[in-house]
């Protein structure tokens, strides 16, 4: 059983560079149709001081902190046994080429069901940019089996 003890680990801030060519791959990878995601005249037509980053890009930033990984490390979970639940997104403000994010992530829950022979830990994270204001926030429920 994962010990409770660790509800409010938080790990250092970590701070990551928003760089408008990797949102270009990104709109590409994930197959996005809308030209702001790839054309800075059409982002500037849209609104956009530059080219905006498509929903969930700002899972991909968090992951860079390896948050995730290092929480398992500590809590002394297996990687084997543990399989992403769920993650949900909440958008305050659009994450753009060259914005500076940084992310802070908080283990806030760690509950059992079916006897403990399952585990989940939910994670929450912020991302806030140079101004210091929050632009996302997401929340991930990591299942562990036991």
């Amino acid at each position: 059983m994962i010990d409770k003890k660790h509800i409010g680990l938080t790990t250092p801030p970590m701070t990551f560079d928003v760089e408008k060519g990797r949102l270009r791959f990104f709109a590409k990878a994930t197959g996005q149709t809308d030209p702001v995601y790839v054309d800075e005249a059409a982002a500037e037509r849209a609104g956009y001081g530059a080219i905006p980053a498509p929903p969930t890009f700002g899972f991909c930033l968090e992951m860079e902190t390896n948050s995730l990984w290092d929480n398992i490390e500590t809590m002394g979970v297996p990687v084997g046994k543990i399989l992403h639940g769920s993650q949900t997104f909440k958008y305050h403000k659009p994450i753009c080429a060259g914005d500076r994010i940084t992310f802070e992530t908080k283990v806030s829950n760690i509950f059992d069901k079916k006897g403990g022979a399952l585990e989940f830990i939910t994670e929450n994270s912020t991302g806030k940019n140079e101004d210091g204001t929050v632009v996302i926030e997401l929340e991930r429920v990591i299942v562990v089996r036991n």
